[in-house]
């Protein structure tokens, strides 16, 4: 069964202060780093959503197999961007893994362990949870994708993920390996985080 993956990567960056996205952690982009793992991992295709300096992003992307997608309404917030990408997400993909571009711990033995546990339950949603707290990569099957879709702010995946707790399949990682880079010194905890 074909999984596209869809990888956030439209926000502006404000309390960076700079495109974090473009901003290094083992010697690789965050958002190269990101969409690497989404391919490893298997995914097909990987739609990587752009917006706030697309350009840039698009050509820190260069060679890697993915398709760039526009999210027009970026400035509205997350929701506007997953909108973007699952509109995109082909019609004969059964899920989508959705990834976000600034999540640099995420490997691709992570996301492939989503796939395995979406084999085994494939209408379920499958979510990662780190310690007790809940947060991507996730997976949501195609049934689920009406509820993705639209909207402004942030924390669509996160509500659809609630409204179906009881079908939630859940995938655990230690607590340490949870770090999205928001601030300077996120991304050096990622950067020494990244070694272990």
């Amino acid at each position: 069964m074909r999984v596209a993956g869809v990888v956030l990567a439209a926000g502006r960056s404000s309390r960076m202060g700079e495109n974090k996205l473009l901003l290094p952690v083992g010697g690789e982009s965050l958002v190269r780093r990101a969409v690497r793992a989404a391919i490893e991992a298997g995914l097909d295709p990987v739609l990587a959503v752009l917006g706030h300096d697309a350009g840039h992003v698009r050509a820190e992307l260069a060679g890697l197999a993915c398709v760039a997608v526009p999210s027009p309404r970026y400035a509205l917030g997350m929701n506007a961007s997953l909108d973007a990408g699952i509109a995109a997400v082909p019609a004969d993909a059964s899920a989508a893994v959705v990834l976000l571009g600034d999540m640099p711990l995420v490997t691709p033995a992570m996301i492939g362990a989503l796939l395995e546990r979406h084999r085994a339950s494939p209408g379920a949603p499958v979510s990662s949870r780190y310690g007790a707290v809940p947060a991507p990569p996730a997976l949501y099957p195609r049934a689920l994708f009406p509820e993705l879709r639209g909207g402004e702010g942030d924390g669509r995946g996160r509500e659809v993920l609630r409204a179906h707790a009881s079908e939630v399949v859940w995938v655990d990682w230690p607590g340490s390996a949870l770090e999205d880079v928001d601030e300077p010194a996120d991304l050096e905890r990622a950067r020494k985080g990244e070694g272990r």
